[in-house]
């Protein structure tokens, strides 16, 4: 099995299964209909069937499965299961070119700093195609098969990026619009500790649409925020909180995206910003060189003092 795996309640009828990268919901109760939000990485498909085989019963197959955005720990186990399920998968219009393999997303910034950052360095370019699986979600904002829950556009991290709202409670499942974990702090990271964050910053394309979509999440007023990354968050002063942090919401300080957006329409990239120097690899690179040639005096010098030895 590929990472963790934690099932728990949210709210009612909407279960989470915690994997180590990120989130995957189940909306619905057994015995009705009932929708996956999200997928997690490639290689997930075991562990999310045989949860959904617990909650559901065996022979129970979701609705849809349901993408916020088109990454590969939302989308990464998506066709293995609508293959074995035979079900859609929906996704906003606008994800569309990344999900049917006609266009990629941005590169990720590995300058624009924090934990995440350094580690998209070492992450291989990812793309994907849904086939015959993928559509458009309905216009209308409906989400098909399950009542009372509506989608809303919330671009900034991708273009196309959305959550999902259930009025009735105040739910919000809120992709990676917002986080309930900063994914740029080592120590929030390692102690899993519950705090309003910024989407993924090197995955971040487009910080003036994250700041506008933030303030459409904290018009909705949510008792309960579920995010793609983190445990999720509830109760009577969360809505102020939100509030609070899409008042105040800062971008990173510096990174290829924090001046300039990416642009993108329904057909892929249409203008992309130029690089940021990532000095990392030149400060890497100097260091394999210093410990080169530290390496090769020392055993120079060993070589020298053993040959003196064997003369004495």
């Amino acid at each position: 099995m590929n990472g963790n795996r934690v099932g728990e309640p949210v709210a009612d009828e909407v279960f989470r299964i915690a994997f180590t990268a990120s989130n995957v919901y189940f909306i619905g109760e057994p015995g009705g209909p009932w929708i996956v939000v999200d997928s997690g990485l490639p290689g997930h498909f075991e562990a999310i069937k045989a949860v959904a085989e617990e909650r559901f019963g065996r022979d129970a197959r979701p609705e849809a499965i349901v993408l916020t955005h088109a990454h590969i720990d939302q989308y990464g186990s998506a066709l293995a299961l609508a293959a074995y399920w035979d079900v859609p998968i929906y996704a906003h219009r606008f994800e569309l070119p990344y999900l049917t393999g006609r266009a990629s997303l941005p590169p990720p910034d590995p300058t624009v700093g924090g934990v995440f950052a350094f580690v998209t360095r070492f992450l291989p370019p990812s793309e994907t195609d849904l086939g015959r699986f993928v559509q458009a979600l309905p216009e209308d904002h409906s989400i098909p098969g399950v009542l009372g829950l509506s989608w809303v556009h919330t671009p900034g991290h991708t273009p196309g990026h959305i959550s999902l709202f259930r009025e009735a409670d105040r739910t919000l499942i809120a992709g990676d619009a917002i986080l309930t974990v900063d994914l740029d702090d080592m120590r929030a990271l390692l102690t899993k500790e519950q705090r309003l964050s910024r989407p993924p910053s090197p995955a971040t394309y487009d910080w003036l649409s994250v700041r506008k979509s933030l303030q459409v999440l904290a018009a909705l007023k949510p008792f309960v925020i579920a995010s793609g990354h983190g445990i999720p968050m509830r109760g009577p002063n969360l809505a102020a909180a939100l509030q609070d942090f899409a008042n105040d919401f800062l971008p990173p300080l510096h990174g290829r995206y924090v001046a300039d957006p990416a642009v993108m329409d329904e057909d892929g990239i249409v203008f992309l910003p130029p690089p940021v120097a990532d000095a990392l690899p030149i400060v890497a690179a100097g260091a394999g060189i210093a410990m080169g040639i530290a390496a090769a005096v020392f055993f120079t010098w060993r070589k020298r003092e053993l040959g003196g030895r064997k003369r004495d």
